[in-house]
This record gives structure tokens, C-alpha cells and sequence, in this order.
């Protein structure tokens, strides 16, 4: 589920910032097809040479661009955090607006981010060149900036006032800063969670209501049946970014909606975009986003307690050009453990993302029966964006997001439709949905959740 971990956000490897970046962001792309895990996992050849190699084509393409952006980041991170060059960063960029600590801290976040941005920026922009040419990215490079500023505009205020708070509860609370820090960083998460359906996601697209018609009487029956209460059916302009096919089910309670692509409205047959919406609809049944933000928000409380015990004072601290860790200039340093955590934590949710992508995938064809259609539906996805279908082990257990498509399609040709929940009356609480139906290869530059 491109959005699962964080209802709505998801972290880019791809763009400048590898922050958190609601709407439009990235995801590493599945690399090179593997004919052993197809064979395996006993899936019907429905995918001809021509389309496995066309996403093993733009798997590879995409890899370089995201790897190296990756690395030129994290080798930067190292030497401004394992040196005093972040240090000096720092008083360079607050020295003109005076010496108050949240000044300090503000100037200096702002400037190493950036900084972090700008580096990776060149990769970004080739990435949305091999995007376009494979026929997936419809931006310009004027749309393109647009929702690269956006989504800066979003995610540095967000970085600086966690910046700013921990600088505070040091200042305020030198011996228990850790606890009070871990808390908000859970409630933090949660926050972003459960807002950004309502207030980040009109930012990135707009919505404008379904038409009255069979489809939107299909997709609300649906819900219906299956216990989910749903406000309404909205239509997204992704056109104007992507050719990439996609729906998913956002907000909680009376704001709860189904969101479709207009892309896949106009390219897949009704039936299709029913199977993709009831697999959305198996996220909210299940609680996934709930789950998701639970596990986000524990492991962001337990990364603040390993960044307490892994950034006392001592040579890390001494070799960044820092007095100790409530010092502004032990910023980079702060950065760079976040991102080193970010990266060893990531394969862990990622598989907890497969996981509940699987489960949706039963539950889709439970409430459906319809395994002929799913298989379809999931031809259809992985073919409109250029997923590589059966990507190699390794790749898939690090970065997959979700089962491969031959899995699925394996899966779904087995009768693999175990009831994952019993009938439910129609619900107006619980946690958004956010997942995705067509899912398997990483979409590493236009953030459609596929």
C-alpha cells in the first residue's frame, strides 16, 4: 500500500526531499522480472515478453536515478553530520539573524535541508524524464516544479517544527527530553495520518463528484454490502500528472470517500474499477491504515529512545563540531541518524504492507467472486503502469510494496478468497483506507499509490 504506513503520506526516495511528502511522491521501482518466482508461484502466462520486458525496461531505468539520489544524499548526511561542515553550515546561515537557540535552529534546518534537496534534485529531474518517456509522467517540467515546490511547501514546515520542538523539550527537560519527545513524535504521525486525506490530499489533485450513473450505484452498493459507510464517490484529475490506473478509499467516519483516477475510468471497463474499489474497501474492513499509523507511530517513539541512547555525549557528537545534542549545530547529525533509521526500519513496514496487500486482495475476492475479473483488473494495472511484473527476491523483500503481480494473479486463479472478516453492519467510524489494488512495481516518480 503506497500510503498505508502514513494514511495518505508516503516518504519519496525519489524526489529532492526525502521527507515526507503528501500526494504526488515516490516509491523505489521493482527491478528485473525473475522467471523462477514466476514459475513458483504458479501464475498463468497472461503477460507477454513484450510487457514483462517493457517493465523490467523502466524498472532498471528508474533504479538508477533513485539509487544514486539515495546515496549522494547519504554520503552527504555523513559528512555534515560526522564533521563540523554541518556545524559551520549551521552558524553560517543563522550568524546574520542573531544568536537565540530557535533561530539557531530554524536557519540551519532549513539550510542543510535544502541543501540535502538541491543534491538530489538533478536525479529527480532525470527521473521524471525516464517517466515521461515511457509514456507515465504527462507533466511538464512547469507541472512538474509546481508539485516538486508543493511539496516542499509542505514537508520543510513540517521537518523545522520537529526540529524546533526537540531543541525545546532539550532546553526544557534535559534528563527526560527522550520520553516527552517519543510521545509526540507518535502523536505526530497519528496527526498526519488521519489529517492528510482532508487537508493534503486537495493540494495535489482535485476532486470533483461522480456522475449519477450505474457505475457510481455499483461502487456504493458495494460499500454497502460490504458493511463500509461511504460519504461519496469523487473523481481525481490524475490525468493532468500520470497515465497510471488507481482508486482508493480516504477520510474516517462521515468524511470517509471513494476517490477513482479519472484514468481508469477511461480506460478500464466498470467491472475492473468495482475489483479495484472492493480491494480498497478490504483496507477499511481491516482497519490497515489504523494498523499502519499504530506501527508508524511506535517504531517513530521507539527511534527518538534509540537516537537518546545512540547520541549521548561522546565522540559522534564531538566529531559533528556539537557541545552536545541540544546544541543547533548537532543538527545534521540528528539528520543523518533519522535517515539511517528511516532506511533499516523501511523493509520492515514494507512488509507489513505486502502483507495487508494481500489480504485486501483475498477480500476483494470474497465480497466479488470474481477471480476472472481480478485477474484481468491486475493485467490491466500492471500493464497501464509499466510495472515490472515478477521482480527479483531480494529487491521485492527490500522495496517491494506490494506481492508481485504474478503472485496475485497466482494467488487469485487458486481461489485464494479465504473470508478475512465476517458481514459487518455498514460502519461510519474507523481508519481511512488508503491502499491500492494494482500494485507490484514501484512507481518511483508521479506518487500514483497503485
Amino acid at each position: 500500500m503506497a500510503r498505508l504506513h502514513a494514511g495518505g503520506t508516503v516518504v519519496s526516495d525519489a524526489l529532492p526531499s526525502g521527507r515526507p511528502v503528501p500526494g504526488p511522491a515516490a516509491r523505489p521501482p521493482q527491478e528485473a522480472g525473475n522467471a523462477g518466482d514466476a514459475a513458483a508461484a504458479g501464475a498463468p502466462e497472461v503477460f507477454t515478453p513484450q510487457e514483462r520486458a517493457r517493465g523490467r525496461a523502466l524498472a532498471r531505468a528508474q533504479w538508477i536515478p533513485v539509487l544514486t539520489a539515495r546515496a549522494v544524499s547519504t554520503a552527504l548526511l555523513a559528512v555534515l553530520g560526522l564533521t563540523p561542515a554541518g556545524a559551520r553550515i549551521v552558524d553560517a546561515a543563522s550568524a546574520p539573524f542573531g544568536d537565540a537557540r530557535p533561530v539557531r535552529v530554524l536557519c540551519g534546518g532549513l539550510a542543510l535541508l535544502l541543501l540535502l534537496d538541491l543534491a538530489r534534485l538533478p536525479f529527480a529531474a532525470r527521473l521524471h524524464v525516464v517517466r515521461r518517456d515511457a509514456g507515465l509522467d504527462t507533466r511538464g517540467w512547469g507541472g512538474w516544479s509546481a508539485d516538486l515546490l508543493r511539496g516542499l511547501a509542505l514537508s520543510l514546515p513540517l521537518a523545522l517544527g520537529a526540529l524546533l520542538g526537540l531543541h525545546a523539550l532539550l532546553a526544557a527537560a534535559p534528563d527526560t527530553w527522550w520520553a516527552w519527545a517519543a510521545a509526540a513524535a507518535a502523536l505526530g504521525v497519528t496527526a498526519v495520518s488521519w489529517l492528510a486525506p482532508l487537508l493534503l490530499e486537495p493540494v495535489f489533485n482535485r476532486f470533483t463528484p461522480m456522475e449519477p450513473g450505474p457505475l457510481r450505484d455499483a461502487l456504493l452498493g458495494l460499500a454497502a454490502a460490504d458493511g463500509v459507510r461511504v460519504r461519496e464517490v469523487l473523481v481525481a484529475d490524475a490525468s493532468r500528472r500520470t497515465t497510471a490506473l488507481n482508486a482508493y478509499v480516504s477520510g474516517f467516519g462521515a468524511t470517509r470517500r471513494i476517490v477513482v483516477y479519472d484514468t481508469l475510468l477511461a480506460t478500464a471497463p466498470p467491472r475492473e474499477v468495482e475489483l479495484v474499489v472492493a480491494h480498497e474497501l478490504g483496507h477499511v474492513r481491516h482497519r490497515d491504515v489504523a494498523r499502519g499509523t499504530a506501527l508508524a507511530a511506535l517504531g517513530a517513539a521507539a527511534g527518538v529512545c534509540a537516537l537518546a541512547a545512540a547520541l549521548r555525549p561522546g565522540p559522534l557528537l564531538s566529531a559533528a563540531g556539537a557541545d552536545g545534542l541540544a546544541d543547533p549545530r548537532s543538527t545534521a547529525l540528528l539528520l543523518l541518524a533519522v535517515a539511517v533509521g528511516g532506511a533499516l526500519a523501511g523493509p520492515f513496514g514494507r512488509a507489513a504492507g505486502r502483507r495487508a496487500e494481500a489480504r485486501a486482495d483475498r477480500h476483494a475476492l470474497g465480497l466479488t467472486g470474481d477471480a476472472a475479473g481480478f485477474v484481468a483488473m491486475q493485467r490491466r494495472l500492471s500493464v497501464a503502469n509499466v510495472s515490472d511484473v515478477d521482480p527479483p527476491r531480494l529487491l521485492h523483500l527490500l522495496f517491494g510494496t506490494h506481492p508481485s503481480a504474478v503472485r496475485r494473479i497466482a494467488a487469485a486463479m487458486r481461489g485464494d478468497s479465504r473470508p478475512c472478516c465476517p458481514p459487518a453492519r455498514a460502519r461510519g467510524g474507523g481508519a481511512p483506507a488508503a491502499g491500492t489494488a494494482g500494485g507490484g512495481a514501484g512507481d518511483a516518480g508521479a506518487g500514483d499509490g497503485r
